[in-house]
Parts: C-alpha cells; sequence; structure tokens
C-alpha cells in the first residue's frame, strides 16, 4: 500500500462524508474533511465513536484510528491526492464543489463524487482538470456496506480509473467497474426499479407500506443479501441451472414486467407513504435504529465472510 495514498480529502460531512470519513480514518488515513457548515463538525464528532466501533468488529479498523480534521475552507485540501466528493447532488452544486477543490489538491489528484445519479461527464464540464474526475458511488453507510461502483466519464483518464480501483480495495470495498455511464450507475438503477414497484403496490392498495417492508426483509432480501438475482435463479434452475429456469418460468417473468406499476409521486401518495412509515415505525428512535442497522450489518458481513459470500 506505500504507493497508495496516505491523506484523503472528504468533502462534505453529511450522512455519506462522515461515514466516508469513518472508514478512511479507521484505515489509518489523515483525513481532512471539509464542510462549510461548522456545525457538521459536532455531528462528525458524535458518529465517529460507534462507526470506529463498528469497523473493528470487522477487522477493518487499526488500532489507533487516526482522528479527523474539520475545516471550513477547502485550501484544508490543499495538496492532498484523493478526494471524495459528497456534496448536493445537483450539478451545478458538485461543479462549484469541484471546481473550487482542484485549485488546492495535488496536480494528480484523483476526485472521486459520491453522486447517485449524475454522470461523471455531466459533472467533468468546466474542471480544468476534467481527466481527474469518475463517479465513485457507495451505497449508504459506505463504512460498512463495502460496494463502491466506479463510474468513468468521457474526459476520465485510464489510470484515473485504475488509481481509484486500487485505492478502494486495499480499504476493503469491492468495487464494480459500470461499463458505461447511464443514470443511476447499475446499483441505484437496481434498486429504484424496486422501489418503483414498491410505491405502486401501496398506490393500488395492494399492500401496505408495512407489508411491502417486510415482504422484501424477510423474502427476498434474505437471498439477496448473499448473491445476486441471476445467480439466484440460476440455482431456481435446479439441475437444468438458469437455463432451466428461463426457458420454465421466463414466461412468467415477462407477464410480470408488464404488469408492473409506474406511479407518480402526488402529494396525497406522498402523504399516504409517509404516513405509512409512521406507523411501521411507531415507537422507534431514529437515531436507535441506525445503530440497530449497522450492527446487525456488521453481524451479517461477519456471516458471509465465513461462509464466502
Amino acid at each position: 500500500m506505500s504507493d497508495l495514498p496516505d491523506a484523503v480529502g472528504v468533502l462534505g460531512a453529511g450522512l455519506v462524508g462522515r461515514s466516508w470519513a469513518a472508514l478512511y480514518a479507521a484505515r489509518g488515513l489523515r483525513v481532512v474533511v471539509v464542510d462549510p457548515d461548522p456545525a457538521a463538525e459536532a455531528a462528525l464528532r458524535a458518529f465517529l465513536p460507534g462507526a470506529l466501533e463498528d469497523l473493528a468488529a470487522l477487522g477493518l479498523a487499526l488500532a489507533a484510528p487516526t482522528a479527523p480534521a474539520f475545516a471550513t475552507d477547502p485550501a484544508a485540501l490543499s495538496g492532498l491526492s484523493f478526494v471524495q466528493e459528497n456534496g448536493p447532488d445537483r450539478l451545478e452544486a458538485k461543479r462549484a464543489l469541484l471546481a473550487e477543490a482542484e485549485r488546492w489538491v495535488a496536480e494528480d489528484a484523483v476526485l472521486a463524487s459520491s453522486t447517485s445519479s449524475l454522470l461523471p461527464s455531466d459533472i467533468q464540464a468546466g474542471l480544468a482538470r476534467p481527466e481527474r474526475l469518475l463517479v465513485a458511488h457507495p451505497m449508504n453507510p459506505p463504512h460498512l456496506v463495502p460496494m463502491v461502483e466506479l463510474v468513468a466519464g468521457r474526459l476520465t483518464a485510464p489510470e484515473t480509473l485504475e488509481r481509484a480501483a486500487a485505492f478502494y480495495e486495499a480499504h476493503g470495498r469491492v468495487v464494480i467497474r459500470v461499463a458505461r455511464e447511464v443514470v443511476g450507475h447499475l446499483a441505484n438503477r437496481l434498486t429504484s426499479a424496486l422501489y418503483r414497484e414498491a410505491v405502486h403496490c401501496v398506490a393500488e392498495g395492494i399492500a401496505t407500506v408495512e407489508d411491502v417492508d417486510r415482504a422484501i426483509a424477510h423474502g427476498p432480501g434474505l437471498r439477496w443479501a448473499l448473491m445476486g438475482p441471476h445467480a439466484i435463479y440460476h440455482l431456481g434452475g435446479g439441475a437444468g441451472g438458469y437455463r432451466a429456469y428461463l426457458d420454465h418460468l421466463g414466461p412468467t417473468q415477462e407477464a410480470r414486467w408488464a404488469e408492473h406499476g409506474t406511479p407518480r409521486l402526488t402529494p396525497a401518495l406522498k402523504d399516504a407513504l409517509v404516513a405509512g412509515v409512521e406507523e411501521e415505525l411507531a415507537g422507534e428512535d431514529p437515531e436507535a435504529l441506525a445503530r440497530r442497522r449497522d450492527a446487525a450489518l456488521v453481524a451479517l458481513l461477519t456471516l458471509k465472510a465465513r461462509h464466502g459470500f
């Protein structure tokens, strides 16, 4: 790891940014967190102890993790060769943040955007060194969920992609290289497809919000935590494998695809969805629920490793 960055900038200290900061601090990197809101530092400091404890349980934290530095001025990124950007998911906001950051970073710095949907080619526009930028999209919370998908823009240098992949893999991330840029990249396109049908089922009175969530958490979600849909349906084909599944049950899949809905998030539907979640989670403290989720993620990741998944 001697040729990898020993310091990293985290631009934006919201939910995703502070999670990235925890991972990098746990790995012994010098971390510089930059956010224009001074109040973000308190949220970062409050988040770190629990996150570092979880990473230690996974064997991803050094004995003495470094404490991130916090600043409101992007000049604090001076000389850094890797920056994880986590600003608002709006094109102009990201362009402005990154244009300011690249004034200070090292000449060969990698600029990795955590954007969930924006195209790297669009973000690159206007940068002085667009070849240094790529998308590195995680899933929340990124310090625990290991996937990070890398997407190059039209102007991204191949070397930038290779350096980013090596960096993330060295810090325990599972790197997915998305072959071409598309809105939502890969993971969010998959989750959006499921979410669309989840909303449709509520809108059409097929099921309540709670039962939709229970159906996923206690049904297919258990299998998806171990393997993806293609591999799952391969096992579903029995001795004949995936081919047998597609030949036998492919028509029923097509029939369901034809029935999938395209709901509109009208004010009335938004109200119904929010009311459903409030009923589902009545009495739950959001912070306590997030901690329970993270503890379960640690246990699940440990179990997956034990069984080779």
